[in-house]
């Protein structure tokens, strides 16, 4: 019997076989294509002129980071996407630039991320992982149907997560330490914490209470507008900006469970035991061997051939 797969392409034979065997198919070896389907490039990116103000930027990366966006693309006076800015970006300039009149002087294209990182929909899921890794960037463009881009993150990864068939549970993804900060602290002290540690996000110590790179930006942002007499940004004491709440977890979901959960937040961060989970974790996890895709998720998509129905 010839088995036909309707709406997956790019199957190897040995793929197809797996499908039959009741295998599966590992996920970190799939195409992006392969992974998301049709919604790959259902998200268009937002864009900024790089001659705009790094202001503006700040202000616009309080809407967009953590979310399936994450960065922002910046574009040239033809339009062609040259860099890319984001909450590493914006901090990192305010760290050796921290006065007031530095964030109206300076424009994007100075601060940039230059080296704008663009995938294909042939890309295989590890390789796309593995290349963030090593650019410590987990965002990349992608050609769309609009003769424009969208953009790939970490944050849209929970999409692929909730479709893995596995045994791996919270308890047993890779733990890290939590890094914490101070309700004292001077905004200096807890963005070097943040570069230090390599993280976005810090919790409050003894607390479920977090900042993160995005509500960092909100609260430069309401300053730079309201307070106009703080000119020196990083004396700012930490407890004049937002914090919010990690969600707890109690139960040690399964990995699938665990990333539909998070893909239902706006701002995915959750805590179980004693570590804290973020998209990036979930990318991580995507490339562990154990990782499949269901069996019962391909076999509503063979059919016969011949008449048509689909197979049992």
């Amino acid at each position: 019997m010839i088995i036909v797969i309707n709406t997956l392409p790019h199957y190897s034979f040995e793929d197809m076989v797996s499908k039959v065997t009741g295998k599966g198919v590992t996920i970190r070896d799939m195409t992006l294509e392969e992974s998301f389907g049709d919604s790959l490039t259902d998200v268009q990116c937002i864009n900024i002129d790089n001659s705009r103000g790094v202001w503006i930027a700040t202000l616009m990366c309080t809407q967009y980071l953590e979310s399936a966006i994450d960065s922002i693309v910046v574009r040239d006076d033809d339009f062609r996407p040259i860099g890319i800015v984001g909450g590493y970006d914006l901090l990192d300039h305010l760290r050796k630039n921290p006065t007031r009149d530095s964030q109206y002087k300076a424009k994007v294209e100075d601060i940039m991320f230059r080296d704008i990182p663009k995938t294909e929909k042939e890309t295989k899921l590890k390789d796309l992982i593995n290349s963030w890794k090593r650019s410590g960037r987990a965002f990349a463009i992608i050609h769309n149907e609009y003769g424009d881009y969208s953009p790939v993150s970490a944050r849209r990864m929970l999409e692929v997560g909730t479709r893995c068939k596995t045994d791996i549970s919270i308890s047993s993804m890779p733990k890290k330490k939590i890094v914490t900060f101070k309700v004292d602290e001077p905004l200096e002290q807890v963005l070097n914490t943040m570069y230090e540690n390599k993280t976005r996000k810090l919790l409050l110590q003894d607390s479920n209470q977090y900042i993160s790179d995005r509500l960092i930006l909100g609260g430069i942002s309401r300053m730079l507008n309201l307070e106009t007499d703080v000119d020196d940004l990083l004396h700012i004491p930490i407890n004049k900006f937002d914090t919010e709440e990690v969600k707890v977890i109690k139960d040690d979901l399964k990995f699938d469970r665990l990333c539909s959960v998070m893909d239902r937040m706006e701002h995915p961060f959750v805590m179980y035991d004693d570590t804290v989970i973020t998209p990036w974790d979930v990318c991580l996890t995507l490339l562990s061997e154990k990782l499949a895709t269901p069996l019962e998720e391909f076999q509503e998509q063979m059919s016969c051939p011949n008449c048509g129905k689909p197979i049992d």
